[in-house]
């Protein structure tokens, strides 16, 4: 009886694991060897208008999982107070990946988070972000994910 070779994993440089298989554009994961949808690099450092940019960007375009890692990368690389508002961002494109997933259970849950993560900044909101309009924005979409039927939800606009 012959050793089975274990699978080879995909690693960074660090000897992380990687997950290569091609994705959708809403971060799904498909079959080896199917054709899928550009990843967004991670830990890129970015200057918090260009990640408002990039953002925006990618939620125009129907990838709001590629919004998600962007934020991600924010809020990773910053401290202090902002931390929690980089968080909140990228709770809110999950969020609205879900939503387009069909998840609407997780999509409220993680949609009220962001509302909630955002709200202290609205007294003095940083980089021009329309934290107002992106609150009421996810709370209104949580309300309409749990009382009925939905449709894909329009993407919020991140500065007013």
């Amino acid at each position: 009886m012959s050793a089975q070779k274990p699978f080879e994993r995909d690693r960074d440089p660090a000897g992380r694991a990687r997950n290569a298989r091609p994705r959708d554009g809403l971060g799904r994961p498909l079959p080896h060897g199917a054709e899928g949808v550009e990843r967004q690099p991670e830990g890129v450092e970015r200057t918090p208008g260009e990640t408002l940019d990039e953002a925006q960007r990618l939620l125009d375009a129907g990838k709001p999982f590629h919004a998600h890692e962007v934020f991600e990368d924010a809020w990773k690389s910053s401290a202090g107070p902002e931390r929690a508002l980089w968080k909140g961002l990228a709770q809110l494109a999950v969020g609205l990946t879900h939503a387009e997933r069909g998840n609407a259970r997780g999509a409220v849950s993680l949609l009220r988070r962001a509302a909630d993560a955002v709200a202290p900044f609205r007294q003095n909101p940083p980089y021009g972000i329309d934290v107002d309009g992106l609150a009421g924005w996810a709370e209104r979409l949580a309300e309409d994910l749990e009382t009925g039927p939905h449709g894909v939800a329009q993407p919020p606009r991140l500065r007013g």
